[in-house]
């Protein structure tokens, strides 16, 4: 099979297929970023680097098998300016597009994969028009600890639906794996102090958000949780199977038109502009109340009635049934995530070797794909290709 990765990165595609076992003959890869080709270079000597994609033609190559690629998101994403098309990092695009024409003119029976992040459903649909097929969505935290959902244009397996045909990917959804934060976190002793927050200002701001967001939210990933129910007194108190309990946060600083706030059980998505910095790990003994209603002024259930988590802290004793449960940060950490555990939210393999500064893994670790989600779209090739 021959590959041809175009924004290829640090090479997710390839990890992918390695993962896969699937035999690759030659893979090509389109990148300019210095260290991303290095990466490669240093993982997967043999792949060949065609440089500027604007200068890439299917016809100077062996016949290609199967097209990947993320184009740039930058204009499309809601995090952004939104400039969609007139971005011109977004406009290449249409570069994907004229290759993908050659390389089908070549080859019918090739097939392609195109990944980009949530945008307006305008310029999702313009996407569709020029591919002719429809996207899945899938959200990396099913197969991750992180919140990433990305929208993947895919002829390897397809669909017909409508009275004109419509074209979607039919990519299933992969299961829920349950992984959670704290899966991912290394061990403590194994973490650098260089990697913890020492700014006293900086603690006792997240600290006091902490408090104002914690005292009434439950600390349950209502995602993967079975249901809290609380009768009216203590005796009726019950926590279903299967419910997850969650510690550790990370605490987004606010920036730009962000607002900011607390992440249990997920991270935020991973991105190329100082995700470490502005995204904070907070753990630490705490109060963890674990069911909210309106019972007592409408805000959260009477004293006698909360639920807390056996992987917290007893709240503060109080004689009366009015008392709020308070959540305090006692003797815990504020630090960075390492490249280690970013590496994992992005299900990179252990295998993966490293030879950049701390500074570049972030970045291509943000602009990177997740490998099993990539994973798992590759693996129905096997039934297209071959």
């Amino acid at each position: 099979m021959n590959v041809l990765s175009l924004f290829d990165g640090m090479s997710c595609g390839q990890i992918a297929l390695r993962e896969l076992g699937m035999k690759v003959d030659n893979y090509f890869a389109s990148e300019i970023d210095r260290h991303a080709i290095e990466q490669t270079q240093l993982n997967f000597p043999g792949t060949v680097q065609l440089g500027d994609v604007r200068k890439v033609r299917a016809k100077d190559l062996p016949r290609i098998d199967l097209l990947i690629g993320g184009s740039p998101c930058q204009g499309f994403s809601f995090v952004g300016k939104q400039l969609n098309f007139n971005d011109p990092r977004s406009a290449l695009f249409f570069e994907f597009v004229r290759i993908w024409h050659e390389v089908k003119a070549v080859n019918p029976n090739a097939r392609f994969m195109l990944e980009n992040v949530r945008m307006d459903k305008r310029f999702e649909n313009i996407i569709s028009e020029y591919l002719g097929i429809r996207p899945v969505r899938i959200n990396s935290s099913l197969v991750s600890a992180q919140e990433r959902v990305r929208l993947y244009w895919s002829d390897i397996r397809i669909r017909k639906e409508g009275l004109f045909g419509d074209v979607h990917t039919d990519i299933p959804l992969p299961e829920d794996r349950g992984i959670l934060l704290v899966d991912i976190l290394q061990p403590e002793n194994e973490v650098a102090v260089k990697y913890h927050i020492t700014k006293r200002s900086t603690i006792e701001r997240i600290k006091r958000r902490l408090d104002c967001n914690s005292s009434f939210a439950p600390r349950v990933n209502p995602q993967k949780s079975g249901t809290l129910t609380v009768g009216n007194n203590s005796s009726k108190m019950s926590l279903t199977t299967g419910t997850t309990l969650i510690t550790p946060q990370i605490y987004q600083r606010p920036h730009g038109g962000n607002k900011g706030g607390f992440f249990c059980g997920k991270t935020p998505t991973l991105t190329s502009s100082s995700w470490h910095q502005n995204n904070l790990l907070v753990s630490g003994r705490r109060v963890i109340q674990l069911n909210g209603s309106k019972e007592s002024n409408g805000r959260q259930p009477f004293q006698q009635n909360r639920v807390y988590s056996v992987g917290g802290i007893s709240p503060v004793l109080c004689s009366a049934h009015a008392g709020s449960a308070p959540a305090v940060l006692l003797d815990g950490y504020i630090r960075r995530l390492t490249p280690t555990e970013c590496a994992r939210l992005q299900t990179i393999p252990s295998w993966y070797k490293w030879g950049c500064s701390e500074t570049q893994q972030y970045k291509m670790l943000g602009n990177g794909w997740t490998v099993e989600v990539i994973k798992h779209i590759l693996s129905f090739l096997n039934t297209r290709i071959q």
